[in-house]
């Protein structure tokens, strides 16, 4: 650590990855500067980086409102059915709010049990299983009526990246990876694809698909519990993904940098020294 003082380095090594001059900068930067440390490449990655993992939902597409119609269509039948049997009202699926707060970022059988609780409705494990299907179900049909969005500056990206020499994969928890990225348009662009696994286990399985480490991979997620399980595994850069206006929350979490947008990072100054 240099010449630096007890008491920084001390700090230090409570946030370097290692003793060596990249791990201290990394704490100086954190401690003293309050911001990561600027990446060294063309892409905004550190400069041992030899593959890119892409959460699929939030990051390169805009599917949210495609799983929230599913979850809709499911749960107002299933409420509805429930109300005529008991005589009870009838009180449907909010699609924003009950989405939002139950379902989106979270894993399908986490948020169904969520959003059952709160309705105080108890049941099955198996029903609940069912109703998971049912609603992947839905989920498959609409993707074969409509066409799935991207956010254009994460693809950008992508092409970036392979064009870099990167490799790359896209990652899901949900079963739906490939229909997805046909639906976009945009499958050729991964050399990989894996999904119905949750963190860590999902990041680990796609670097060991590319044929790559933890420690030369990045990943680009979304949401505070994926950044979380992404650091947790010791991947070498993790990158939050802000779409909801939470960057606080990523870093919190252990994002190493935190961008509206993976395209951001194609804007940012290639910094070759430290001084």
């Amino acid at each position: 650590m240099g010449n630096a003082s007890p008491e920084v380095q001390r700090f230090a090594r409570h946030v370097t990855r290692t003793n060596e001059e990249e791990g201290f900068a990394h704490a100086v930067d954190t401690f003293i500067l309050g911001q990561p440390p600027l990446a060294r490449t063309k892409l905004g990655l550190p400069p041992r980086t030899r593959a890119c993992l892409f959460g699929l939902d939030g990051v390169l597409t805009q599917t949210s409102s495609l799983h929230a119609r599913a979850w809709k269509q499911l749960c107002d039948y299933y409420l509805r059915q429930r109300a005529l049997s008991s005589g009870q009202p009838f009180i449907p699926f909010d699609l924003v709010r009950d989405y939002s707060r139950y379902f989106d970022g979270k894993p399908s059988q986490e948020g169904i049990h969520a959003f059952l609780d709160a309705r105080g409705i108890e049941l099955p494990e198996s029903t609940v299983h069912a109703l998971n299907d049912r609603k992947a179900a839905l989920l498959a049909e609409v993707l074969q009526q409509e066409r799935v969005e991207t956010y254009e500056g994460a693809v950008r990206y992508v092409q970036a990246a392979r064009a870099a020499g990167l490799r790359t994969a896209a990652v899901s928890e949900s079963r739906h990876c490939a229909g997805m990225l046909q639906s976009a348009g945009i499958q050729d662009l991964f050399d990989a694809r894996l999904d119905a696994t949750l963190p860590p286990e999902l990041y680990v399985t796609a670097a060991r698909t590319l044929g790559v480490s933890c420690e030369e991979t990045a990943v680009f997620e979304d949401t505070p519990a994926g950044v979380a399980a992404a650091r947790a595994a010791h991947f070498a850069y993790v990158v939050g993904v802000d779409r909801l206006g939470q960057p606080a929350e990523l870093r919190r979490h252990g994002a190493d940098i935190v961008v509206a947008d993976p395209a951001a990072l194609l804007d940012q100054e290639v910094s070759t020294s430290r001084g």
